[in-house]
């Protein structure tokens, strides 16, 4: 069982869970992610990247939104509290070598799986520069641990509540305009912040790397639920990425897929759960 070691709100429907998984801790790399199953037989499976792991103390920690059923199941439960089922690390690792000069661009949510591409690069003597964007400065995260990796780093709003007020795709755009433009850029977000981030950086040739969060079931390509086109192929998020060229990736088509159970995730998320004991009495 993965026992829960700590957990923390970030914002009104972001948390920060860390929980014991030594196998995973060990063996997982930048840009891997984990399948969640909170029920043992039953029960929705749901991809999370790994936002953190800690090799020594055996522990993994992810960020994730309350946006479902399962997430805020998942953020219901306590330090202490185990989950059932968690298997990773699944998907290709981030390619990581020393590039030149990076540019890490987070939206939202996506700053926790940036965060640890940001570490490897660092890590590997890129010159890392750090864009972090949010609706407004309540749905900012991880602006402290990025200031750790770089001291490079811009913080956009939409309100202008924190930081510039603009969305990420400007000092991105300023940033390949510039005289020194970057070898790489890896951006992280919802789907329609990649496209525009990949369509900004495409008249200046920049390389673009995207992770993208597609429906998911197994996790292993056999169900094919993940499916994507890029570069006019079919590719499975789960085994052939989660990340690939932004410049390739046919967003639109992705973004009609996404929509698919939206009906569903409604109807999941109004409807009232009691908690029921074995015999079925509500406690």
């Amino acid at each position: 069982m993965n026992r829960i070691l700590e957990k923390r709100q970030l914002s009104a429907e972001v948390f920060r869970m860390t929980f014991d998984a030594p196998n995973i801790a060990r063996e997982r790399r930048a840009g891997q992610f984990l399948i969640i199953q909170l029920d043992t037989q039953v029960g929705e499976r749901i991809p999370l990247t790994i936002a953190d792991a800690d090799a020594v103390k055996g522990s993994v920690t992810i960020i994730f939104q309350a946006v479902g059923e399962t997430t805020h199941r998942l953020a219901e439960f306590k330090v202490g509290d185990e989950i059932r089922n968690v298997l990773g690390p699944l998907g290709q690792p981030t390619h990581i070598k020393n590039f030149g000069r990076a540019l890490c661009v987070g939206g939202g949510i996506g700053a926790a799986p940036l965060h640890p591409i940001a570490q490897a690069l660092k890590a590997a003597g890129n010159e890392v520069s750090i864009v972090i964007g949010a609706r407004n400065k309540e749905l900012l995260i991880m602006e402290e641990e990025m200031r750790r990796i770089s001291s490079d780093l811009t913080i956009v709003t939409d309100d202008g509540s924190a930081g510039r007020k603009a969305l990420v795709t400007a000092p991105l755009k300023e940033a390949c305009e510039g005289p020194k433009p970057p070898d790489i850029v890896v951006a992280i977000g919802p789907p329609v912040m990649m496209k525009f981030c990949a369509e900004t950086t495409r008249p200046f040739g920049v390389h673009t790397v995207v992770s993208l969060n597609t429906i998911m079931i197994d996790g292993t390509g056999m169900c094919g639920g993940c499916r994507v086109t890029v570069g006019g192929q079919t590719k499975f998020v789960c085994v052939d990425g989660p990340e690939f060229d932004g410049h390739k990736v046919d967003f639109d088509n992705m973004i009609l897929r996404l929509g698919a159970y939206k009906p569903q995730e409604k109807e999941a998320h109004h409807r009232c759960h009691l908690d029921l004991n074995i015999a079925g009495e509500v406690r």
